[in-house]
């Protein structure tokens, strides 16, 4: 747990420190640096994106630790093994996340239906994009996208 709170905080602070440092290279710089800040803003970019990713792994990790918490307390209370209690809540979760993911595409579709009525979309596009959610190419096409982890 300790070691996971040291690197959050060194990923606070190397983004902190990134935060202070961009607006100081960019105020030494002449026109004719373009390629430099182009440089620095991309190297920003793949830091948020790290530090996201570890955000999220630590957001993983916590969530199986508490549902590994929550199968012992279960088995403990109804007098059956972990193991069995942990296939049963798994179990349920995969249920679930189906049932999130056929709500979903029912969703799309509806909404792809209706643009191909308004003539917002052609229906070649409607099922383009389809098919794109179904094989998880889009985002949320299978639970992820912002702010909706996959798996």
């Amino acid at each position: 747990m300790k070691t996971k709170r040291a690197r959050a905080g060194l990923a606070i602070a190397g983004i902190a420190g990134l935060g202070l440092l961009f607006p100081a290279v960019a105020l030494a710089q002449d026109d004719g640096q373009s390629a430099a800040s182009e440089s620095a803003s991309a190297s920003a970019s793949d830091d948020r994106a790290e530090h996201r990713k570890d955000h999220r792994q630590q957001g993983k990790e916590r969530r199986e630790e508490r549902q590994q918490e929550l199968a012992s307390a279960l088995a403990k209370e109804l007098g059956v093994s972990e193991d069995k209690v942990t296939a049963a809540l798994e179990k349920i979760r995969g249920e679930k996340q189906q049932e999130r993911k056929e709500d979903r595409q029912q969703r799309l579709s509806e909404r792809l239906k209706k643009a191909v009525e308004e003539g917002t979309l052609t229906q070649e596009q409607a099922d383009a994009v389809l098919e794109a959610a179904e094989s998880g190419v889009l985002p949320g096409g299978h639970g992820g996208g912002p702010g909706h982890p996959r798996g």
